[in-house]
């Protein structure tokens, strides 16, 4: 009898080790789970539909991921970005394809413009149906590459782990921002072996996080040579995780810090060597300070034309060290004579030693700086006249929202005048506690942002501070609210208009108020009524309209925490945002007086 050389039947231990080592076969859909649940996610929002029906059956069985049935495409992109920016962790959106693809455009565009890490799931047509016109085929790549770090196309089952374990890579590393990675319908239902840890292949993509020492001793000199020196914080401080060490690099110099519009927070409002926010509608001190500075560290911060104004006239004696962890940015609207390339808390970790080693046996003082700011800061404190209609102020009542709370609370707003009172009028002492939409200026962000606060932050009090114009775009996910026990508050600061065109309109346009009437209150028929669309969306509805109750209200608000709640704030419409500065001048032209500039023409 032959010798057998093979046997037909390995043994059953040696069968159980061969298992043990091949990889486990999934679905596409399945790998998508598989690796959001390897990569740490907890929760997503999103829609479901055709294209992304298989993935929708795999996410239903998991038992680590929550899923936040929204109720538009927008208001789960916006979600995720609030998840994100109120915790600097990663936020999901998942849409279909076609329409539920392109109603996470906005939201992908604004998380583009905010550095905010936002991983974007859409499913897409089969992939032979694909270049057809296929039933809802959009190409989603093509439409978000400008707007996103990268976009992904998945054909292929074995693609999954790599691309979702390189899309989270981008979108968190570096300068944060969102990626799409689009998944065909049969990518998604297709088998293949789930190999894990996937091999990420990301040539060319190599974030720079230490900057060089020799630009940071540059800096460091300068800085300690400097008699007028300002800190300009941006964003980049708050996404880096960087305030703690702003705080020890503020004190140790002893200079000045102003926040932008993204970075209030970053710095404690009640810190004494801070001077507020500056540009368009900064503070007179805080905007007045970088004219007049010889030196302007800016710290992730990428001068918006809304901080300089008239680039030209920006800071016109000022040398300039700029930090940033993206190159681009570097010297893209004003020369910085030490570009410094890195991550915000490592650079100013090493500034503040390289200052502190530079500035042993020197006496480094800013009295005189100093003497000259705490001038500014008496003479143009921020205020606001009473309304001369009898109705509410909206920035009294903003200001007690923030009183009232306090400041471990989280403050979600649309765009609009409301924004830019709760950026002045509530005091910032912790990062993340302060979400807007401040690159793309999209109305309707807040109360899907507050949402997705809500959800990653449920111990914490969540207010949602919308505009009657706002409020309208994306109230829909009040039904997300109530059904998922997510209490966000929320307060209208009602006008009845379109508050900041109003504005503009009365300052540029003569007066003439074309098409900014929304009909919401005041002297006309209430369309909608907050009050009554409120209570149909379960949450508890308060309509204020003087100023003895307005304290009242916002305590019942803080206090509901088993449905939303949404105050209805009827306000003054002649109302403005002041100080300001016009479009197309110099910061130095900043209007401080409540009163119309006649000399002012919009550029």
């Amino acid at each position: 009898m032959p010798t057998q050389q093979v046997a037909p039947h390995p043994p059953a231990e040696e069968s159980a080790k061969k298992r043990h080592q091949e990889p486990e076969i999934l679905t596409g859909s399945g790998a998508i789970l598989r690796a959001l649940e390897l990569l740490g996610v907890k929760d997503v929002f999103g829609l479901p539909g055709g294209a992304i029906m298989p993935f929708y059956d795999e996410l239903m069985s998991s038992e680590s991921i929550r899923h936040i049935l929204v109720r538009h495409e927008q208001g789960a992109g916006h979600a995720a970005e609030g998840y994100a920016s109120s915790t600097g962790k990663l936020g999901v959106a998942i849409a279909t394809s076609g329409p539920g693809a392109t109603n996470l455009v906005t939201a992908i565009a604004d998380a583009h413009m905010d550095s905010v890490p936002l991983l974007a799931i859409t499913g897409q047509v089969f992939s032979t149906s694909m270049g057809t016109d296929a039933f809802q085929e959009i190409d989603i790549v093509g439409i978000t590459m400008p707007i996103t770090k990268h976009s992904f196309l998945v054909t292929r089952p074995e693609e999954v782990p790599a691309t979702i374990a390189a899309a989270i890579h981008i979108a968190t590393t570096g300068r944060p921002g969102p990626v799409l990675v689009d998944v065909t319908k049969d990518a998604q239902q297709n088998s293949a072996p789930f190999i894990w840890p996937p091999k990420l292949d990301l040539p060319g993509y190599r974030p720079v996080a230490k900057a060089h020492g020799k630009q940071v001793q540059a800096a460091a000199q300068l800085l300690r040579d400097a008699k007028r020196p300002v800190f300009y914080v941006g964003g980049g401080v708050i996404r880096s995780g960087a305030s703690a060490a702003l705080l020890k690099l503020a004190e140790t110099t002893g200079a000045p810090v102003v926040t932008t519009l993204m970075a209030r927070g970053a710095f404690p409002d009640s810190h004494p060597q801070h001077l507020g926010m500056p540009g368009m509608h900064g503070t007179v001190p805080a905007v007045l300070a970088i004219q007049e500075s010889d030196l302007l560290v800016s710290l992730g911060a990428r001068f918006d034309d809304r901080v300089t104004g008239k680039a030209s006239e920006f800071a016109p004696d000022a040398l300039v060290v700029h930090v940033d962890i993206d190159p681009a940015e570097i010297s893209k609207i004003r020369t910085a004579d030490v570009p410094i390339v890195g991550d915000a808390k490592d650079v100013i970790a090493d500034l503040t030693a390289a200052f502190e080693k530079l500035s042993e046996g020197h006496e480094h003082t800013l009295d005189a700086w100093w003497v000259r700011l705490n001038g500014l800061l008496e003479q143009f404190p921020l205020g606001y006249d009473e309304p001369e209609d009898g109705l509410l102020s909206p920035q009294y009542v903003i200001e007690r929202v923030g009183a009232i709370t306090g400041p471990e609370g989280i403050y979600a707003a649309g765009v609009g005048q409301h924004q830019m009172w709760a950026a002045q009028f509530i005091k910032y002492e912790r990062p993340n506690a302060w979400l807007n939409s401040g690159g793309a200026g999209t109305m309707g962000y807040g109360v899907p942002a507050a949402m997705g606060a809500k959800v990653a932050n449920p111990d914490r009090i969540v207010w949602a501070i919308d505009g009657d114009g706002c409020f309208q775009m994306t109230n829909q996910e009040l039904a997300t609210c109530t059904i998922n026990n997510i209490p966000i508050k929320v307060a209208i600061i009602n006008n009845s208009s379109l508050g900041m065109v109003r504005q503009w309109q009365t300052l540029f346009y003569n007066g003439r108020h074309s098409f900014t009437d929304l009909n919401t209150g005041h002297d006309t028929a209430m369309v909608p009524d907050f009050v009554k669309l409120a209570e149909a969306y379960g949450a508890l509805a308060i309509r204020v309209t003087k100023k003895e109750d307005v304290d009242a209200a916002i305590k019942l608000a803080n206090e509901t925490n088993d449905r939303p709640v949404v105050i209805d704030f009827i306000v003054s419409r002649d109302s403005m945002v002041w100080p300001m500065v016009p479009q197309g001048v110099g910061n130095s032209s900043v209007q401080y007086a409540r009163a119309k500039a006649p000399e002012w023409e919009e550029e």
